[in-house]
Formats: C-alpha cells, structure tokens, sequence
C-alpha cells in the first residue's frame, strides 16, 4: 500500500555495508536516505517472491553505469542467478565489476559468507518457495587500549604490537620493563548478532537457532486472529513473532512486512508486546543501533 514498501534493509557492521533483500525501488530509497550505491559490499535475498528481490536488477544496473569497479558478492537462493544473468543477456548489460554469485542451501543452517566485519549464517525459513533467512555475527573485535594506562616512552612499533593483542617484552635501551597487554587494555564489548527472519510459517524450532540474538527482526503479517491464514499463506502473526523472541532470549524484536489489509498498524504492536515487551514497529526509514 501506499506508503509502505517492499523489503529491504541497509545494515551496517564497521566499514561493511550489506543490504538484506532489495524490493522494488530499494535504490531510490536508499538515495532517499543519502546512503551511498557504492558503498554496498554484500547483497543478501531471501527467496524469489517480487516485493524481496525486483530491485535488485536495477541497482546492479546503476551501479554499472556509476562506474563501479569493485567486485559484489550476491548471497541468495538457487535461481537468483540465472534469472539476473538472463536479464542481463536480454538487455545487453554487461557490468564493468565482478559479480560473484553465492547459491544458499535454503534447508541448511551453514556459514554462507564470511569477512573482516561479519560472519553469516543461513536460517531455515517455512514458505512457499525455497527461502532463507540470515543471521549475522558480528567477528570478535580486539579488547581497547586505555590511553591513561600506556608508558609515554612507547615507540609506534610498540604500540602497534600492543593493540594486536601482544605482549612486550622488557626494552633495554630505555630502560622500560616488560609490558602485558592485559595490564593497559579493557575487554571488548561482545560480538553483537542480528538474524533476519523473511518470510515463514511460525515454527518454534528457529527460536533455537537465533538464540540470544541483540536483535531479531521477524516477519509478522497477519494478526492472531488471522493465524489460519497465516499459515495456509506460510506467513506469521505478530503473537507469533514475539512468541519466538521470547523463547529465543532476544534482546530486541522488530516486527514487520505487514499485509496491506491493515492501515493501522498499533494492534500488531499492542499483540506482539503483550508476549515480548521490547518490540518496535519495522516502519519505513527506521534506524535502529545495537
């Protein structure tokens, strides 16, 4: 409807950009929103439903003809490929950077793609056609160096090797005795972990694999009332999502993709935080920080 559109969402780790589906008119809101194409590093698409992937052979396009020279990775269902290669053959696109095409096991819990920034799991989704969802782990980062606790008499070398998790022997010529690196650097705050949940019928069992999440986004396009049709459609409710954030341990909840019958949107909040108090509404150019 009207002021609601198809999915896709920008998540930023670090340097590293991924987007995570692209519906139809994903770039113009990402202009919208002053985020740069080309900042773009990994597309991530959940299944071959229009309103999550119909973007994406425009944006790819753009970026060709922006000039993009550095190679993107493609994460997606078995198909994705051939549909964009088709495309691309019939209108003569021929991209000036690599596009590298990683096919997901749509049935699988597995590692599909992996960098400095972040680790990504696939997650079993229940839909009508082969889906996945994505659960991304943030990589360990190194535990900080407390500026007030360093010796003054450090060389840059030596500060290098401290901040790579080192230990410093004692220093002769200076006369600086050895240096732990426990003893001038605080722990790292824990990795954080964002999943992705796309389109699927309620199933309890993903709760498992998505446990302890920072944020879980989860699709919730019906209301309780309407569960039948939920599940006749392999969609959820809003009861549904919460009810797998709260046996996942979740810290947060985001809810959405909402079925156009409903204008309003407060009931499917009201619904899901009676079973999960830290729920938010997945509205569109939300920006939510973990």
């Amino acid at each position: 409807m009207v002021g609601r559109h198809p999915t896709a969402q920008l998540l930023a780790v670090g340097e590293g950009r991924y987007l995570i589906d692209c519906g139809e008119g994903t770039q113009l809101r990402l202009l919208e929103h002053r985020r740069r194409l080309s900042s773009l590093r990994v597309i991530f698409i959940s299944h071959l439903h229009g309103d999550h992937y119909f973007g994406l052979f425009g944006l790819l396009s753009t970026l060709h003809l922006q000039g993009r020279q550095e190679p993107l990775t493609v994460v997606g269902p078995p198909g994705l490929e051939l549909v964009l290669t088709t495309q691309a053959m019939h209108s003569q696109m021929q991209p000036g950077y690599t596009i590298t095409f990683v096919p997901v096991d749509t049935e699988a819990h597995a590692v599909v793609y992996e960098d400095a920034q972040v680790r990504v799991w696939s997650l079993p989704m229940r839909h009508r056609i082969p889906c996945a969802g994505y659960l991304f782990e943030e990589q360990p980062r190194r535990d900080k160096l407390v500026k007030e606790l360093l010796p003054t008499s450090l060389t840059p070398s030596e500060l290098s090797q401290l901040a790579q998790g080192h230990d410093l022997p004692a220093n002769e010529a200076t006369g600086r005795p050895a240096l732990a690196h426990a003893a001038v650097s605080v722990p790292a705050a824990p990795p954080r972990r964002y999943a992705f949940c796309s389109d699927t019928r309620y199933q309890p069992e993903l709760a498992e694999l998505v446990r302890g999440v920072d944020l879980l986004y989860h699709e919730a396009t019906f209301l309780d009332d309407l569960r039948e049709r939920a599940a006749i459609t392999y969609h959820s409710t809003a009861r549904q999502a919460a009810t797998t954030a709260r046996d996942a341990d979740a810290h947060r909840l985001l809810i959405g993709h909402f079925s156009s019958r409903y204008k309003e949107l407060a009931w499917h909040l009201k619904e899901a935080q009676a079973v999960f108090a830290w729920t938010e509404l997945a509205t569109e150019g939300l920006i939510v920080s973990v």
